[in-house]
């Protein structure tokens, strides 16, 4: 599987990656419920696939999904890199969560123990704290690092302007900046196009997605009614359930049935993502070996600029303010990012 360096830093990554917020006890309706055996076949899966990136967090199954990931790695942890995250509420004390020295100290230390490692290879913010000061945050991150606990650190769910702010501090204090941002990017939400791409390109800032499918809705599965899936689980399939979403999986399925060869709209939404600008992996996390499989298959194919344009076109979304008005007023000078990045293929034998 084709690998991308992490943002500017030396970090290589799978295009694609395993998330495991579905290991360990369910959490909320349709999530988790992966037991030890299911998690450790697909951890080997994966491994056997070329992933090398496996994500998770401490807030995940409150710690079960980091101990079940660590005891399926076992002796191949040095083979890959290990990512978690920190923020959520760990306990009933407000203490227990958050951005502040205390807890991302005290939070590192407990994820060490679960994943049975010495050190985290992405150590991430899994949101952005108004109570903490970002120096707090950032001096923490880089005390991590300094002894030897974590490697890089990454944000997660910030806005751009959040996002601009922690890496000018980290600039000013001379510590670790964010190599990573971890956002939801798919054909059903392109928000992340707006502030926080320009952003990453700019800044050298590596783009790790979730939601890939939108909770399943890609896959077109709920077009069945009361498909045994997560947001039917959930009771909000209106929320993605609207005329463009479904024009948007008519166009996903009538390029894989044009395509053949098993195919599916699945692997098309995931593939579509693996051509956009700012992406260097992609976050999947199947509740079932069938599933893994299909988002395994997604690596390897390769859209061509024609079905990029279609699933572009019927994606988009408006531009916001002041966007709009720069590049519509000064588009010379504010061009968009471009809509593409070449095709990479997923193994050497595709390249040859």
């Amino acid at each position: 599987m084709h690998r991308r360096f992490l943002g500017s830093s030396g970090l290589e990554v799978s295009v694609l990656s395993l998330g495991t917020m579905n290991f360990g006890s369910s959490i909320f309706p349709g999530i988790g419920g992966v037991s030890f055996e299911p998690a450790k076949n697909q951890v080997d899966r994966a491994l056997e696939a070329g992933i090398n990136l496996f994500d998770t967090a401490d807030f995940y199954s409150k710690g079960e999904s980091e101990t079940l990931l660590g005891q399926a790695l076992g002796a191949r942890r040095n083979e890959v890199v290990v990512a978690t995250k920190v923020f959520g509420p760990m306990g009933l004390d407000s203490m227990h969560g958050g951005l502040s020295r205390r807890h991302i100290v005290e939070a590192c230390e407990a994820s060490l123990r679960r994943l049975g490692t010495d050190w985290i290879d992405l150590y991430q913010a899994h949101s952005w704290d108004d109570r903490v000061p970002v120096d707090e945050t950032l001096r923490a991150f880089d005390d991590l690092i300094r002894a030897g606990k974590v490697r890089y650190i990454g944000s997660s769910n910030h806005t751009g302007w959040q996002l601009m702010k922690a890496l000018a501090t980290s600039d000013r204090l001379g510590g670790a900046r964010y190599v990573s941002q971890q956002v939801q990017y798919s054909l059903a939400v392109r928000d992340f196009e707006h502030e926080l791409l320009p952003c990453a390109l700019d800044q050298g800032v590596g783009g790790l997605i979730w939601s890939p499918l939108a909770q399943g809705y890609l896959t077109g599965k709920y077009a069945t009614p009361g498909a045994d899936a997560r947001l039917n689980k959930l009771g909000m399939v209106h929320v993605l359930d609207n005329q463009r979403n479904r024009a948007i999986v008519e166009t996903l399925t009538a390029i894989a049935d044009e395509r053949g060869g098993g195919a599916t709209p699945g692997r098309i939404a995931v593939a579509w993502l693996l051509r956009k600008p700012g992406v260097t992996s992609v976050l999947i996390g199947p509740r079932t070996d069938p599933q893994l499989e299909d988002n395994l298959a997604a690596a390897a194919i390769g859209l061509t600029d024609g079905e990029m344009e279609r699933l572009d076109a019927v994606s988009a979304i408006p531009v916001p303010y002041p966007l709009s008005h720069q590049r519509t007023s000064g588009i010379k000078r504010n061009p968009p990012p471009p809509a593409r990045v070449p095709y990479e293929p997923s193994s050497p034998e595709m390249r040859s």
